[in-house]
């Protein structure tokens, strides 16, 4: 047994290797069923190479995407159609936000790069009342459900490399080129600080190594003078 597992671990990384898949990218449609049919002003935060950001143009009139990598920041405008209502920005999300508020603010896999609270914080405030914000985001396993899932996850993994390249050796997406570095937070405590930031927030543990939080910004009520008239 202390062998097999070694040479499991090392198929599996080979196999991947050839038959790579955007873990990120299989949220997208989901994020999608989150937001309204329309609406006004998107932005993206650790946009990449833009996939997501030109998915929300469909839905948005304009869509601002930024990232700290001025790498990925060009390949998303090298494949951005120049006709597209999508800008994307090289800077730091927490200090450079491009001038909002956003009716949707999307974040995926970048969050657990920034402070957790500040970021929350700052998603916040650039939230348009009414607005919608969707986290994909990534956690430190510890509780022993959180192992359970991260176990399922291991053949589902496969089963989706498979369908995605159709058992084919495929190319790595451009989309998985930016450096990343594993989460600290546990679930446990992401749910916490996500409570006392944003109430009402939704989260839920997903497969393939993932979290999601949703929370919509409660719209500006009416005020008695507009109620009487």
């Amino acid at each position: 047994m202390t062998t097999l597992l070694p040479r499991v671990l090392h198929a599996l990384e080979r196999f991947h290797a050839t038959r790579p898949w955007d873990h990120n990218a299989h949220y997208h449609r989901w994020i999608l069923r989150r937001l309204p049919s329309r609406f006004s002003r998107a932005l993206d935060v650790g946009s990449g190479s833009g996939d997501l950001a030109r998915l929300l143009a469909s839905r948005a009139g304009t869509v601002r995407g930024i990232d700290v990598d001025p790498t990925i920041v060009d390949r998303a405008r090298e494949l951005t159609d120049a006709a597209a209502p999508v800008t994307f920005t090289v800077g730091d999300a927490l200090q450079e936000v491009p001038p909002g508020p956003y009716d949707a603010i999307t974040c995926v896999a970048t969050i657990h790069h920034m402070p957790f609270r500040d970021a929350l914080s700052c998603f916040r405030r650039h939230l348009s009342p009414g607005g919608t914000l969707v986290i994909v985001g990534a956690y430190r396993p510890q509780s022993p459900s959180d192992h359970l899932i991260d176990a399922v996850a291991v053949p589902a993994n496969v089963v989706m490399a498979w369908i995605k390249s159709r058992g084919r050796k495929v190319p790595r997406p451009a989309s998985m080129s930016a450096p990343t570095r594993p989460a600290a937070m546990t679930f446990a405590d992401i749910v916490l600080d996500a409570h006392q930031a944003l109430p009402g927030a939704r989260l839920r543990r997903r497969l393939f190594w993932r979290y999601t939080l949703v929370w919509h910004r409660l719209p500006v009520r009416a005020s008695k003078v507009d109620l009487e008239r």
